[in-house]
């Protein structure tokens, strides 16, 4: 296959992680709100599916492409990226309200601030299809696809569907239209093809850092589940009996226990 076609392939894949976001604005075409036991349910999933692609999937290949140290800096480098990012961003306001009223000006600048947000979801897709075309992968749409390369790609359009429940929340209450709370959710992850090509061409370009992408993907995603996405949950839960803690494990022990059988193939 041509350097194009496995661009074009990259970008498709992290376009559907984006366009899965919007798959958590659906549910307000047929109900009025979502409960906030399904939303700790949901972002319990994600989180255990996140956490197992990342420690068994990324931090696996990256050992077996480098050494401990090298996967120990892209771990430290993927951490630091999240809260540089963070601290960055501490003033600047990514409310899901603003989307609907800013003009084009304001929305550009909020696509670059998302840009930051997203970059680690690109970054782990990216560098899973860093053996494209390559032997011991599964043939797919006619590429020799790596397994890891779907394994992350299905973890994250799953993880993105609860961020687009989350989106949709805040829209919803404005009054806007159902179609376009969809719209806005997959809007939230468009950075996510664009960091997946930016990843794929580097490390194929400079191989011998393939080992740091996979630490550093896999360091941004847990620093994200620890610090974001479990606190989410845990907030979503303060109404509920037990803080929701219940239904977060729950959440965690299903996601865990769908993503370990599919990695140890």
């Amino acid at each position: 296959m041509t350097l194009f076609e496995n661009l074009a392939l990259v970008f498709v894949a992290g376009l559907v992680t984006a366009l899965a976001t919007g798959l958590g604005a659906l549910p307000f075409l047929f109900f009025e709100s979502i409960s906030d036991r399904r939303n700790v349910v949901l972002w319990g999933i994600a989180s255990g599916i996140m956490l197992s692609a990342s420690v068994f999937g990324l931090v696996d290949e990256g050992l077996a492409e480098g050494t401990p140290g090298q996967l120990l800096v892209g771990l430290a480098a993927g951490v630091v990226l999240v809260i540089v990012a963070h601290e960055i961003l501490l003033d600047i306001d990514i409310d899901p309200r603003a989307y609907e009223e800013a003009n084009f000006k304001k929305l550009v600048l909020i696509l670059g601030i998302l840009t930051v947000h997203s970059f680690p979801e690109g970054v782990a897709i990216g560098v899973s299809f860093a053996d494209l075309g390559l032997e011991g992968g599964i043939a797919l749409f006619g590429f020799t696809v790596p397994l890891l390369a779907i394994f992350m790609t299905v973890a994250i359009s799953i993880h993105n569907v609860p961020e687009g429940t989350a989106i949709a929340i805040p829209l919803s209450s404005m009054g806007v239209d159902d179609w376009k709370l969809v719209w806005w959710a997959v809007f939230s992850s468009l950075p996510q093809p664009v960091g997946a090509v930016v990843a794929f061409s580097f490390v194929r370009v400079a191989r011998e850092f393939l080992p740091y992408g996979f630490g550093f993907a896999a360091g941004a995603m847990i620093y994200l589940v620890l610090t974001e996405f479990i606190p989410e949950a845990l907030d979503l839960g303060e109404g509920l009996p037990g803080g929701g803690r219940r239904e977060l494990v729950g959440g965690l022990a299903v996601g865990v226990a769908v993503m370990l059988p599919l990695l140890s193939i």
